[in-house]
């Protein structure tokens, strides 16, 4: 037998050439090149291979059956046990090893493992939910980054949650387009306080001011966010929102300033506890003093109900066709049933700086629209 042969040189052959046999057994192992009798034997050969003193020689085994399902269980699990250049082989590539298996070798905690089954062709969603839950920074940046990776919502939020702060896991989260829009206003948000922390910010502009200017930021990113998320995820942002103490009055106006009317509509679900149909057609029809109820329901003081409702009633006509308006004229008219530029007050100055905004940006878009032309 040609195992048999194999087995009294094993012993007396260099650690070279026994790597080179082990690679040519593990082979005509897996591509059932052997008898019936002489497959038996190379199994048991390639099992006393796993105690061999060379780590040349086991690693060159795991390379020749990493990729295969045919390769015996028990040596393919005993590889991915072993030394990290070893057991990475089999790790990054075998087919053989079951959630189960890889799940305890992420609980491992050993960067460089995790990042390996990170890395793997397909990732099920629960060895994502393992990885999000203890993975390093840089293996859940692999996570994200890999096509055949299947990622939970709530995985994504735990990944945003612990790691955030990372930058670079920062940015491969933001560009993903299946991140869910509360986890992208969190990150927006741990960006501004890195931002905000950073030495060269406070140099510039000062502890004070940079926390003002990087907080409107965050809150014109914010509505910028909205219109990249669907109604089916409004609930969801809107209670982080909540939970962080965000969705305040100003940030609702602002909303439905800018024509987040769908926003708008899901916020005060949440607020008022209203069905989403009774909103929606408040929204679309109904009086001034039905929409002041439901306000009023909403913890929304009595002083915006007027501006709100005026806003209101301009967007539908947009919606209708009876008029071409945006946020600029929106603003500018909401400001009018405060006296116009006379208005004082937090809610006057709140409506001129959404104004200016607008303004500001219509100007913006104008200047490109004419150096592209």
């Amino acid at each position: 037998m040609v195992v048999s042969h194999f087995l009294k040189w094993v012993n007396t052959a260099k650690a070279n050439e026994r790597a080179a046999a082990a690679a040519a057994l593990a082979r005509a192992y897996v591509n059932h090149d052997l008898p019936f009798e002489d497959r038996c034997a190379a199994e048991a050969a390639l099992t006393l291979l796993l105690d061999d003193p060379s780590v040349k020689v086991r690693k060159t085994m795991a390379e020749a059956l990493a990729l295969s399902r045919h390769a015996p269980l028990h040596v393919v699990s005993a590889l991915a046990s072993d030394q990290p250049e070893v057991a990475s082989v089999v790790l990054a590539r075998s087919p053989l090893l079951t959630d189960a298996d890889l799940i305890e070798r992420v609980l491992s905690g050993q960067k460089g493992i995790q990042k390996l089954i990170a890395d793997r062709p397909a990732v099920s969603m629960e060895l994502s939910a393992a990885l999000a839950e203890v993975g390093e920074a840089e293996a859940c940046r692999a996570l994200v980054a890999n096509e055949g990776a299947e990622i939970a919502a709530l995985s994504f939020r735990r990944m945003a949650e612990r790691l955030g702060h990372n930058g670079a896991l920062r940015e491969v989260l933001i560009g993903d387009r299946r991140l869910p829009a509360d986890c992208r206003h969190m990150l927006l948000v741990k960006l501004g306080e890195a931002l905000k922390g950073s030495p060269l910010v406070v140099a510039l502009m000062g502890t004070s001011r940079a926390e003002r200017v990087l907080r409107d930021a965050c809150v014109k990113a914010s509505l910028t966010l909205i219109d990249g998320t669907g109604s089916a995820d409004h609930a969801a942002l809107i209670t982080h929102l909540r939970v962080r103490g965000d969705l305040t009055a100003s940030f609702i106006i602002r909303a439905l300033a800018h024509g987040k009317v769908d926003f708008f509509g899901s916020a005060l679900v949440a607020l008022a506890g209203q069905s989403g149909e009774r909103v929606r057609s408040l929204l679309a029809a109904g009086s001034d003093v039905a929409l002041s109820a439901v306000f009023r329901k909403a913890g929304l003081s009595e002083a915006v109900h007027g501006i709100l409702i005026r806003a209101l009633k301009v967007w539908r006509e947009v919606a209708n066709g009876k008029r071409v308006a945006g946020a600029q004229e929106v603003s500018w008219l909401m400001l009018q049933e405060l006296g116009g530029q006379a208005a004082e007050g937090d809610l006057g100055t709140l409506l001129k700086s959404i104004h200016l905004d607008a303004l500001r940006e219509n100007a913006r878009e104008h200047a490109l629209a004419i150096a592209a032309a």
